[in-house]
């Protein structure tokens, strides 16, 4: 059956798209939820006119995609997670979880745009944000244990904690002896 999508479905098609699908799939839920309409030789002719008469609208709308496909060009996400004593997450990392934190990050996306394969373990995975047909992002994300987030960020810390003393050191002598000098010509 062939189907006129009426809005973007995420591994199916995108708006206006004329999609082969299952009979059950179409009569029970695309054409109910008017999702999709069937592509009868009227609907056709009907969406050749409308893509014509919107070929300026789908630029613009192309071009919003890409500039907001550039603003999450250089984002990479760091997600901690409780993992067991073998690496595996408690619960999943999810396209859920990635827009929360690119909402963290200041990036308001929907979560229904965001493909990725749950990630249940400790490891480097890809989540790819749908914003046009055209235009698809891949953002590299790090699943991360809760307790070596805090660990990688310790060494930095106690790195800089040397230096700190070090010039602490320096600059103490040097006080006590401008105290020294100015204890005797008080005198």
């Amino acid at each position: 059956m062939e189907i006129i999508l009426k809005e973007d479905i995420i591994g199916l098609g995108f708006k206006n798209d004329i999609v082969t699908v299952k009979d059950g799939y179409g009569r029970n839920y695309l054409i109910p939820t008017g999702k999709g309409v069937i592509a009868s030789a009227s609907a056709k002719k009907q969406l050749a006119e409308t893509l014509k008469q919107q070929a300026r609208k789908l630029a613009a709308i192309k071009a919003e995609a890409e500039k907001k496909g550039e603003a999450l060009k250089d984002v990479a996400l760091v997600i901690p997670v409780k993992v067991s004593a073998n690496g595996v997450a408690y619960g999943a990392v999810t396209a859920n979880t990635v827009a929360a934190e690119l909402q963290k990050l200041g990036h308001d996306i929907d979560r229904k745009i965001i493909t990725m394969h749950d990630a249940k373990k400790v490891g480097d995975y890809v989540a790819t944000v749908h914003f046009h047909k055209e235009v698809l992002v891949e953002i590299p994300v790090k699943v991360v244990a809760e307790g070596e987030e805090k660990a990688e960020e310790a060494p930095a810390a106690e790195a800089e904690a040397p230096v700190a003393a070090e010039e602490a050191h320096v600059e103490a002598p040097a006080a006590e002896e401008a105290k020294a000098e100015e204890a005797p010509a008080a005198e």
